[in-house]
C-alpha cells in the first residue's frame, strides 16, 4: 500500500528543487537518479533543443519492462516545468495542506503529479504487482506551450494508451475534452506623424486595433469557446503618432470548427479596420494543439473510471479549457486521459494541496496499473 509520509516528503522534496520552464536541470537529473533506483531505464531526449531559454534539459523517457502481466503497456506523464514564480519555493505544512510560503507558486502544477507516479512504481515493485510495461514521461517546457510534448522523440514510446495527471480538479475527475487552441500576431501598421504639428497626416496604428478588437467577439463565446486579447505594444512617444501596433491574443474551442471559425473572425476584424483607416494588417497566426474528444468507453477512461470506483471516489467525467500534454500525445496516437490530482489555485502565490489528495493520487494510480489487467480493449 502506499506510504503517506513517504509520499508527502517526496512532494516537499521536489517542490524545493527549481524547475521554471527551461531551467529543469535539476529537476532532471534528480528524476533520473529516482527512476533508476527504482529499476527503469532511463533516456533523455533532445526537445531542450527547442527552446531558446534556460540549459539544454530533454524529456525523460523512462521504462519498466512487463513483469508478466497480460494488460497493455501504459504510459503515464507529467511535466517537470513550473510558472514563474517558482525560485526558491518554501512550501508550508499545516493541518493536512501543504501551500507555499506566498512569494512563489508551489508547484503542485505539476509536481504533484510527478509524486504519484514515483509512488506507484515504488508500491508496483514493493507489492509485485502484475503489468505489462510501463513507459513514464516527465515533460519539459509544457507551460510555455506544451514544447516538451510536441518535441518529444516519439520513436521511444511503444505506450498506445496512457494518462497524464496535470488537470486541478479533485481525484476522480477523468478529462475527456479539452480544446483545440489557435494564438495570433497582428502587426497593424500605420503612418507615422507629428501628434502637435501635423496629426492628419499619421495613420495611429493604436487606433486602427483599438476598433479591430471592439469589433470583435472575446472573453466566453459560448460554452464550448473562449476568446482572448493578451498582449498590445505600440508607441515610441505621445507626440508621435504610432505608426505600428503589434497585437497578441488567442482562441480555443473544443469543438475545432468552432475555433477556426472564431480565429477566423479576428483576423477579419483586423483587415476590415485596417481597411478602414488605410493601414495594412498582418496576421500571423499558428495553431497550437488539436482538441481531443474521448469517448467515456474509450480504454483508459473505462481503466480510470473503475480504478476511482474501487477506491471509492465518485468518476466525474469533464472537459476543460485549458490544454495540456494530453493534447499532444493524442494528436499523436496515444490515447491519454487527463486525470484531476486536486491542486488549487494553481499559477498563484496562493497555490495548495491537501495531503489527502496527494496520497489519493498515488492510490488512484496504483488502482489503475492493477486494473489494466483486467480491462479488455
Amino acid at each position: 500500500m502506499v506510504n503517506k509520509e513517504r509520499i508527502i516528503q517526496e512532494f516537499l522534496q521536489l517542490v524545493q528543487v527549481d524547475s521554471e520552464s527551461g531551467a529543469e536541470r535539476q529537476l532532471a537529473d534528480l528524476l533520473k537518479e529516482k527512476l533508476t533506483d527504482l529499476g527503469l531505464a532511463v533516456d533523455e531526449d533532445e526537445a531542450g533543443n527547442f527552446i531558446e531559454v534556460g540549459r539544454r534539459t530533454g524529456n525523460l523517457i523512462a521504462t519498466l519492462p512487463a513483469n508478466g502481466g497480460a494488460g497493455p503497456l501504459l504510459l503515464l506523464s507529467a511535466h517537470m516545468d513550473t510558472v514563474k514564480p517558482g525560485r526558491g519555493v518554501r512550501p508550508r505544512r499545516a493541518n493536512g495542506i501543504i501551500a507555499s510560503a506566498g512569494d512563489t507558486v508551489l508547484g503542485s502544477d505539476d509536481k504533484a503529479g510527478i509524486t504519484a507516479i514515483l509512488e506507484c512504481l515504488r508500491v508496483i515493485q514493493e507489492e509485485k504487482i502484475a503489468h505489462g510495461g510501463i513507459q513514464v514521461v516527465f515533460t519539459i517546457a509544457e507551460e510555455i506551450g506544451l514544447v516538451g510534448a510536441k518535441n518529444l522523440d516519439y520513436s521511444r514510446i511503444k505506450a498506445r494508451l496512457g494518462f497524464v495527471l496535470d488537470s486541478g480538479g479533485p481525484p476522480g475527475e477523468i478529462i475527456i475534452k479539452a480544446p483545440t487552441q489557435y494564438s495570433f500576431t497582428a502587426t497593424v501598421k500605420g503612418k507615422a506623424a507629428h501628434a502637435g504639428i501635423a496629426p492628419e497626416q499619421g495613420i495611429n496604428a493604436i487606433v486602427v486595433a483599438a476598433h479591430a478588437i471592439a469589433g470583435m467577439r472575446v472573453g466566453r463565446i459560448d460554452r464550448d469557446t473562449t476568446a482572448n486579447i493578451g498582449l498590445l505594444n505600440s508607441g515610441v512617444a505621445t507626440n508621435i503618432v504610432p505608426e505600428q501596433a503589434v497585437v497578441q491574443g488567442e482562441a480555443r474551442s473544443i469543438d475545432p470548427v468552432k475555433a477556426e471559425e472564431q480565429i477566423q473572425h479576428m483576423v477579419d476584424e483586423f483587415n476590415k479596420a485596417a481597411a478602414k483607416f488605410g493601414a495594412t494588417a498582418e496576421v500571423e497566426v499558428v495553431k497550437e494543439y488539436d482538441a481531443f474528444n474521448l469517448s467515456p468507453d474509450a480504454l483508459p477512461v473505462r481503466i480510470a473510471r473503475q480504478a476511482a470506483e474501487k477506491l471509492g471516489l465518485k468518476p466525474l467525467l469533464g472537459q476543460t479549457g485549458g490544454g495540456s500534454d494530453a493534447n499532444i500525445f493524442n494528436g499523436r496516437g496515444i490515447v491519454c486521459a487527463n486525470l484531476g490530482i486536486g491542486m488549487s489555485k494553481v499559477h498563484t502565490t496562493e497555490e495548495f494541496i491537501s495531503e489527502e489528495n496527494l496520497v489519493t493520487n498515488a492510490q488512484l494510480m496504483v488502482e489503475i496499473v492493477k486494473t489494466a489487467q483486467q480491462t479488455k480493449e
